[in-house]
């Protein structure tokens, strides 16, 4: 990994949950015309993350409303569709009578319910022929409004029953086959959509990657996915954990063997069966909230005009045309996507007016003012020569400006950037005279952007770069794409065969015909040689951006691909081609993929070990593309191992868990997925951490059978953990990470890359303990403070009261600590069991409202005691300027709902800790808060206040952060952390904001998950087919939301040298058989001529053996499964001069 991506995290812990079934509130859509309808719905979301996101202040400058199309379903007369929400994979069908249907139809039409529950739990969906020219949008009153009667209400009512509430008893999911457009839907729900409100239990990860804004516009989006082969699948399965209103799965082709080559959801018993029906069930338990159908019919106009964005994956030229046509001129987005053997193209169309809200998703950048020039350039200096980070163009707003009144609030201005630490704003001279203070705050500013049809955009290609060593060959991959159309036409409807020479050629001559321009024709023939191929990395891959490009259409979050982007992964094949003869199908599953490898390459995989380490998002999307390769199907084996449980927050990402799987093993549950989606693959799972404390079961043995590593972990320790055992045992290891929209993939090949480890990304940046403790000028500093002081009352004291009752050597062991920690501790100890240890709830009650008037009122004043508002510094200057910002004293009030929350947490938690009965009524808890008797506050004097971070450092104490387990531990914190924002007038954060800044959470959605796993398999692929040339392999980087991909050669290992002699970090010194410490030391000065002058911790007896050194220094025995001891020594050579040298290895006997 580069040094960069050691912060991409594959996932990270959540919050533990047992809701088995994610549950929204459900509310009615709304009929409104229109573009109005939108604007109120977005004017009113929240946005996640606190940024200052500009969209809603854009309407009118002619941008198309890229709220989802919500209209109505339609159906004929005849054609009844059925719907339910479950949370098991149970399947039922339900055959429907007409009658029954037409039964149905009379109640709507006499205005019956909305919600419909049976004892099936059957949405029945509305009749109707023709759909209205009105739009849905969602209502966000909390209650459902009755609609008002009229003699023109048949759209209404046909509208409202479309979105019916479904119950279901049994938890089963039903689909039935309709006359016609064979359209089916399962799942029924919708994800935010069901009335504005998200679950953010189970979306939570994904909120902190697109916010609420996005995931609102996502939930009014109807989608059709046409083409249900691997591809198609890898899209609708992201675009479902996505969130959407509906997705349409079509497709007229049936399953053939081919397909279980990359098709997860097939069989071999669904060979025969239309493809979207048979995958539409699979595909609707991945999301409750997301409605799931399908339909084999044609893609008529009328059908079209119901969705928000159309993907198609398996339409001939001329259906795409006509479609293209169509998509543009009705404001519906266009994606066309393909991949043929190795190769893959993308293509979008969003409109003429399509409006990006947010191109990049990055947090707005905030910097603190110290001049602003008053002229007509209007030159803003940064404080204390801190760059502000703004580009060239942004927008940017004002805040708490003093002087220059006219600046707060304004309306975001256009800069200029003129250096590091100074903008330009324009002309200021008709303003007030700066003074002092203010924050410049970026906004982030929507953008109209104007795509060509098809049509034109294939006669004038745009290409989106995805890797920057293949320039040239966007254009002839573009060629050969519409030259694979005529060929066909050419040969009624055939690819060329897989590594025919014969076919090949004329594939070329098409090309030629097409192009007026230098063709790369080695490109072409091997084009022509495996486009009739499949795989699923690949698929995984440009599914994984497929998806993206789908919700960016739904939300307008992020920079769309403009317009093309085309993709080839040649450096899989085998370096000495393919015989034609060993292409040719088998029979198989794997017969697709043979038609690109061969067969010979197809039983490396068969007999391959690989090592899975971690079972979440990329473990299970790693899983899923091992086991779809056929990676262990014959002599082979996959081992996967993770030690966490399932929770519910985790069904958004890691796809191959289901609402009932929360709580059971991740590792299990996912190996038992696969072996449903390939029976043939040998899978391994346990449930153990990677690490010292298991290695009597990840032994040498066990690395030793492996033939390479991927790491699908979530913390750097335990990554460095797994790329030194693969250095030690010499075997390949692919790392992948993903943060939010961004991801990586590193390669380690033995004897040739680096490792891992060998470039780290800087520490984290912390905050000065004096600006926590004294001086907080943002809401990251208040939210941290909080942290620490959870840690410090709920956590730390009482964690120390529990050692000292339990452990009789704790008072011997804390003497031991430095400085006043052991008094400190001990100090703490006597408060909790003896002091302050309360007996009654009311006690509770009352240490929380004295906490909160120590911490908000007391020592805001001794501080301001110390540091009058008027101070003024040695140097003339305000005290209280730039950073520092003047705090005020709060006033308790029982009826503000944040100081209720903090103690009713705060008492609660206390209550918790004690064993006491906790009071979770709000109003008692007020009643005794206003009998609590407050003393009143007299300032000390010769109290010291440390201003730097020097000396603030000094007297810290650091405490190991751990996760906030519980609702009351979060409340607090949040109400903690506002309160003192309040002091500080910052303003506050929200619950998920906070939740997003003090629990570290990694932000994380599918797609980005897709994509890299599918780029790290393929370079599994490489590592099997047996490269080992440094420029086969392609260490990847991709930022989803700009969009952006770059692939780079991984840099060789360092080399060092001793005598002469090169080495690196995969060379050591073997030393076999037990020598005790001088045979040691004599056997590198004979054989190496180095005298090692430091081996760690070595005693002074030289006539131990080695192992009995090492028993006595670490104070452990040796274990049975211990093969080796590792040493790493310090030598001189023969001049006395310092040499390094690799580490030993010494072989036990």
């Amino acid at each position: 990994m580069s040094s960069s991506g050691q912060q991409l995290m594959a996932d990270s812990p959540a919050c533990s949950s047992t809701d088995h079934s994610p549950l929204a509130k459900k509310r009615r859509l709304e009929l409104a015309g229109g573009g109005g309808g939108m604007e109120a719905e977005a004017g009113g979301a929240t946005s996640s993350s606190g940024s200052n996101n500009y969209e809603n202040h854009d309407k009118a400058a002619g941008g198309v409303d890229i709220s989802s199309k919500c209209e109505s379903e339609t159906t004929s007369e005849r054609q009844l569709e059925l719907c339910v929400s479950s949370s098991t994979s149970d399947t039922c069908v339900v055959s429907a009578t007409a009658k029954r249907a037409e039964k149905q139809k009379e109640k709507q039409m006499q205005g019956s319910g909305d919600d419909v529950s049976t004892s099936s739990a059957l949405e029945i969906e509305g009749s109707k022929s023709k759909r209205p020219e009105k739009r849905n949008y969602l209502d966000t009153t909390s209650e459902p409004q009755e609609e008002a009667s009229s003699s023109g209400s048949t759209t209404n009512s046909s509208s409202n029953n479309n979105n019916n509430s479904v119950s279901s008893s049994n938890n089963s999911n039903c689909n039935r086959h309709l006359e016609g457009s064979s359209s089916s839907s399962s799942m029924a729900g919708n994800s935010a959509a069901a009335g504005g409100d998200i679950d953010e239990s189970l979306y939570s990860r994904q909120l902190y990657v697109l916010g609420h804004d996005a995931m609102r516009r996502m939930a009014n989006s109807d989608i059709l996915v046409s083409g249900l082969g691997g591809l198609g699948l890898e899209i609708a399965k992201n675009v479902i954990l996505g969130g959407v209103k509906s997705i349409t799965l079509h497709d007229t082709a049936t399953c053939g063997l081919h397909d279980l080559s990359s098709q997860f959801y097939l069989t071999e018993a669904d060979i025969g069966k239309n493809r979207a029906e048979a995958s539409c069930a699979q595909l609707a338990e991945l999301n409750s909230y997301v409605r799931t159908l399908s339909h084999t019919g044609p893609l008529t106009e009328e059908f079209l005009r119901q969705f928000r964005v159309v993907v198609l994956t398996n339409s001939d030229a001329e259906e795409q045309q006509r479609i293209g046509k169509f998509a543009h001129e009705n404001g519906i987005a266009l994606i066309i996507a393909e991949t043929r053997g190795l190769f893959a193209k993308v293509f979008c169309d969003f409109g003429e007016n399509f409006t990006i809200y947010d191109q990049d998703g990055t947090q707005p950048v905030s910097t603190m003012i110290a001049s602003i020039t008053h002229d007509a350039q209007g030159v803003v200096t940064c404080l204390d020569e801190t760059r502000h980070g703004f580009n060239d163009g942004d927008y940017v707003t004002f805040s708490e400006v003093q002087g220059m009144q006219e600046l707060n609030g304004c309306q975001p201005l256009k800069i200029t950037v003129l250096g590091p630490y100074t903008f330009s704003i324009g002309d200021t001279s008709k303003f007030s005279e700066y003074k002092s203070g203010g924050v410049a705050t970026q906004v982030k500013m929507p953008k109209t952007i104007s795509f060509k049809p098809l049509a034109q955009a294939t006669e004038e290609p745009e290409f989106l770069i995805s890797d920057f060593a293949k320039l040239d060959t966007p254009a002839t991959l573009h060629l050969a794409f519409n030259a694979l159309t005529c060929y066909r036409k050419a040969h009624n409807g055939a690819l060329p065969r897989p590594w025919n020479e014969e076919d090949a050629n004329s594939f070329l001559e098409v090309c030629r015909a097409s192009s007026s321009s230098e063709l790369d024709e080695k490109l072409v023939l091997q084009f022509a040689k495996i486009c009739s191929g499949n795989t699923c990395p690949l698929d995984a891959a440009v599914g994984g951006i497929v998806a993206q490009e789908v919700l960016k259409a739904c939300s307008g979050k992020f920079t769309p691909i403009f317009q093309w982007l085309y993709f080839d992964a040649l450096e899989c094949l085998p370096a000495e081609g393919v015989a034609e003869a060993d292409a040719q199908p088998v029979g198989s599953r794997y017969d697709s993929q043979i038609a690109i490898f061969g067969k010979k390459f197809q039983d490396k995989l068969a007999d391959a070990k690989w090592f899975i380490v971690g079972a979440g998002a990329i473990g299970c999307e790693l899983l899923k593309n091992f086991g779809m390769l056929g990676l262990g199907a014959g002599k082979g084996q996959i081992f996967v191992t993770d030690m966490d449980l399932i929770e519910k927050s985790n069904l958004n990402r890691q796809f191959l868990f289901r609402p009932h799987d929360v709580q059971k093993p991740k590792s299990m549950t996912a190996a038992d997925a696969i072996k449903r989606m390939n029976p043939e693959v040998n899978v391994t799972a346990y449930e153990l951490r990677v690490g010292a404390e298991t290695e009597k079961v990840f032994s040498e043995d066990f690395f030793g059978k492996l033939d390479g590593v991927a790491n699908a972990l979530d913390n750097v320790d335990a990554r460095i953990y797994m790329d030194r055992k693969c250095i030690f045992n010499r075997i390949p290891l692919v790392e992948t990470g993903t943060l939010g929209t961004l991801g990586n993939v590193q390669v380690i090949v033995p004897f040739a890359t680096e490792s891992y480890s060998s470039s780290q990304d800087p520490p984290e940046k912390s905050i000065p303990i004096c600006t926590l403790k004294n001086f907080p000028n943002a809401i990251e500093h208040t939210l941290q403070w909080a942290r620490d002081a959870f840690e410090g009352v709920f956590k730390q004291s009482a964690e120390n009261a529990a050692q000292y009752i339990a452990d009789p050597q704790f008072t011997e062991r804390i003497a031991k600590l430095p400085g006043i920690q052991p008094l400190e501790i001990l100090d703490s100890i006597k408060k909790a069991l003896i002091d302050d240890k309360p007996k009654s709830f009311a006690h509770c009650v009352e240490w929380a409202r004295l906490y909160w008037e120590d911490q908000y009122v007391n020592q805001i004043k001794q501080l301001l005691f110390n540091f009058p508002p008027d101070q003024i510094t040695s140097s003339g200057q305000p005290f209280w300027s730039g950073p520092k910002r003047c705090p005020d004293p709060l006033v308790f009030d029982v009826n503000d709902p944040m100081h209720l929350d903090f103690i009713y947490a705060g008492a609660n938690l206390r209550a918790e800790v004690y064993g006491i009965e906790q009071v979770r009524n709000r109003e008692t808890i007020a009643e005794l808060v206003q009998q609590v008797k407050v003393p009143e506050f007299k300032p000390r004097s010769g109290v010291k206040i440390e201003t730097n971070e020097a000396a603030a450092a000094a007297s810290a104490n650091n405490f190991d952060d751990e996760r906030r387990r519980q609702q009351l531990a979060h409340g607090l914190i949040v109400a903690c952390s506002n309160l003192r924002a309040a002091n500080y007038k910052i303003p506050p954060a929200d619950r998920h904001k906070s939740k997003l800044i003090a629990g570290k959470i990694i932000p994380a959605i599918a797609t980005t998950t897709s994509v890299l796993s599918g780029l790290a398999v393929l370079e599994v692929m490489k590592l099997i087919v047996g490269h080992r040339d440094l420029e086969k392999f392609k260490n990847g980087f991709a930022n989803l939301a700009l969009p952006f991909m770059a692939f780079s050669e991984p840099l060789p290992a360092a080399k060092n040298t001793y005598y002469g002699k090169e080495w690196t970090l995969w060379d050591r010194f073997e030393v076999t058989g037990e020598l005790s410490l001088q045979e040691f030391l004599t056997y590198f000065e004979e054989n190496e001529k180095l005298k090692i002058t430091m081996l760690p911790s070595a005693p002074s007896d030289c006539r131990l053996p080695m192992s009995e050194v090492v028993r006595r220094v670490s104070k452990r025995r040796l274990e049975s499964h211990e093969r080796s001891l590792v040493f790493e020594i310090c030598c001189n050579d023969v001049d006395g001069e310092d040499v390094e040298v690799p580490y030993v290895r010494y072989t036990l006997p």
